[in-house]
């Protein structure tokens, strides 16, 4: 649900979009979301900060029954963490990444310390971005390519306009399903079926 916008955003605070205009430091990052808790802010690899806006209720909407879903059969399974569109993973490469769903192997999790927990170096395991309105396919196609390039073993972009959801993996094409009922995680997430119809 990722989108930048520009200074003209009455929104913005000054501060925050001063630093859309240069590179911003992971330093400057941090002090930027412990300043602005209420606003979504990425990091790119290169140090361009990018500002989420909200996305509307239908998006919002979509984005609960995917966490809904995934956080059901994460809580039956035992074998990882899920996340919802709030936690910020530390890349790798650099980039600080709000995905709308991931899901971490709790091994990895709890090799963490509690300051990592918060912006630590952490690829998640699998990872899901829900296209909204107001996001274009290219960059969405780029993210999800980041995060199989930083670690992650699954991802799935979600468009619900097109119906359509691909597939990323590490060393595979890009799958791309058209208007699928369902969209299976094994063997990564054993027995989890995201049902789609009640996200179109």
């Amino acid at each position: 649900m990722a989108h930048n916008l520009t200074e003209a955003d009455e929104y913005i605070p000054a501060d925050v979009a001063r630093l859309m205009q240069q590179t911003v430091t992971p330093e400057q990052y941090e002090q930027l979301v412990y300043k602005h808790d209420d606003l979504w802010l990425e990091l790119t690899s290169s140090g361009e900060l990018i500002l989420m806006p909200p996305t509307g209720l239908e998006s919002d909407r979509r984005n609960f029954n995917l966490i809904l879903q995934l956080g059901t059969w994460a809580q039956t399974d035992g074998s990882g963490v899920g996340f919802g569109p709030a936690g910020i993973f530390g890349l790798p490469n650099g980039a600080r990444r709000i995905p709308d769903a991931a899901w971490v192997k709790r091994e990895k999790w709890d090799r963490l310390t509690k300051d990592q927990q918060r912006f630590g170096p952490l690829c998640p395991d699998f990872v899901v971005e829900l296209r909204s309105r107001t996001d274009r396919l290219p960059p969405l196609r780029a993210k999800m390519l980041e995060y199989i390039e930083n670690g992650a073993s699954l991802g799935w972009l979600i468009d619900p306009f097109q119906r359509r959801v691909y597939v990323y993996q590490p060393d595979h094409e890009v799958v791309i399903l058209e208007n699928p009922e369902t969209v299976s995680g094994d063997p990564l997430l054993p027995g989890f079926k995201l049902r789609l119809t009640e996200l179109w």
